[in-house]
C-alpha cells in the first residue's frame, strides 16, 4: 500500500524536491490591506515582502481550512488506497495542526497527522525523511518513529534584524523596542518543543554568524551531520556568510539556503534569518 506525504507551505521545500519525492503541498492564506492570498500560489515571496514593509498593519496568516484537508485527504487516498502522513509547521504557532487533526476524523482516508514543533527548513527535514522511507517501502509506524528522532536531532535559531515586527505582532511592547532599537540589539531565539525561547543578543552580523558558528560546533562535535538549512528574508549577503562560517568548520556538508514563507516573514520582517540543522 502506497503512502502518500502532505505537508504546508512553511516547509520551505523547492520546487525539485516537491517533484522527486511526488509531496502534496498544502498552502497556508495570507491576508494584507483586505485581500487574501495563498502562500506561494498567487503571491511571490518579494511582492509579499514589498507589502509587509508598506503596509502599517501586520498581515494576518490562516491555517487552511479544514475543509481543504478532507479534500486533499480524499483525493490522495482514491490513488493506490493510500495511508497519508500530513506533517506541519509547530501548533505552537499555527492552527494547521489542529485542522489537519480535523479533517483527518472527517475524511474516509487513512491519515496520521504530525506536528513537527519546527518550521522551515526543520519542518522539511521530516517531510524529507518521511518521503524518502516512504519511497522504499517502510511502514508508517516506522517512519513515525524516525520522524521523532529527528524532532529530539534538531536545532533552530532566529535572528531578527529590526524589532518593529515583534511590535506590531504584539510580542513586545514599544518602549522595549524602542531601547533595543536605541542599543542596537538583534535578539535570538531557539525553537524547542515548538515555542520560542530568547537565546541571546547580539549588536552585529559578525557576532551573530561567530555564536552560531559555535553553536553548531558544540552542538554537533562527534555526531553525523545529516542536514542544514538557512531561511532569510531579503538577507542573501547574511546567509552567504553564515553559510561560509559554517563550511570553514566542517566542510562538505551540505547547507540549503532559501527565502522563507511570507507567514514567517510576517512576525520577523526583513533581514531575519534562521539557521537550522540536525544531526545524529
Amino acid at each position: 500500500m502506497a503512502i502518500k506525504i502532505v505537508t504546508d507551505s512553511t516547509a520551505d521545500l523547492t520546487q525539485e524536491m516537491i517533484d522527486s519525492y511526488q509531496i502534496t503541498v498544502v498552502p497556508l492564506s495570507i491576508t494584507v490591506r483586505g485581500k487574501t492570498y495563498l502562500d506561494g500560489v498567487d503571491i511571490t515571496k518579494k511582492e509579499f515582502i514589498d507589502m509587509l514593509i508598506a503596509s502599517d498593519e501586520l498581515p494576518k496568516s490562516s491555517q487552511p481550512a479544514p475543509g481543504v484537508f478532507v479534500e486533499t485527504y480524499n483525493r490522495l487516498a482514491k490513488d493506490e488506497d493510500a495511508k497519508i502522513i500530513s506533517i506541519h509547521l509547530t501548533e505552537g504557532m499555527s492552527g494547521t495542526y489542529q485542522s489537519a487533526n480535523s479533517a483527518a476524523e472527517m475524511s474516509d482516508a487513512n491519515v496520521t497527522v504530525i506536528n513537527s514543533r519546527f518550521i522551515s527548513h526543520a519542518l522539511g527535514f521530516q517531510v524529507i525523511e518521511a518521503a524518502k522511507m516512504a519511497k522504499n517501502g517502510h511502514a508508517v509506524e516506522e517512519i513515525i518513529s524516525r520522524l521523532e528522532q529527528i524532532r529530539n536531532q534538531t536545532s533552530l535559531y532566529l535572528m531578527v534584524d529590526t524589532l518593529e515586527y515583534l511590535v506590531k505582532g504584539g510580542r513586545i511592547g514599544r518602549g522595549k523596542a524602542l531601547l533595543g532599537s536605541l542599543l542596537k540589539i538583534k535578539p535570538i531565539a531557539s525553537l524547542a518543543d515548538g515555542v520560542y525561547s530568547p537565546f541571546a543578543k547580539v549588536r552585529t552580523y559578525t557576532q551573530m554568524i561567530q555564536l552560531l558558528t559555535k553553536t553548531f560546533l558544540e552542538e554537533t562535535e562527534g555526531k553525523t551531520i545529516k542536514g542544514v538549512g538557512i531561511a532569510h528574508i531579503e538577507a542573501e549577503d547574511l546567509a552567504a556568510k553564515l553559510e561560509k562560517s559554517l563550511l570553514s568548520v566542517s566542510r562538505d556538508i551540505p547547507i540549503l539556503i532559501s527565502e522563507t514563507s511570507p507567514i514567517i516573514s510576517t512576525h520577523t520582517g526583513p533581514g531575519a534569518i534562521a539557521l537550522m540543522y540536525y544531526s545524529e
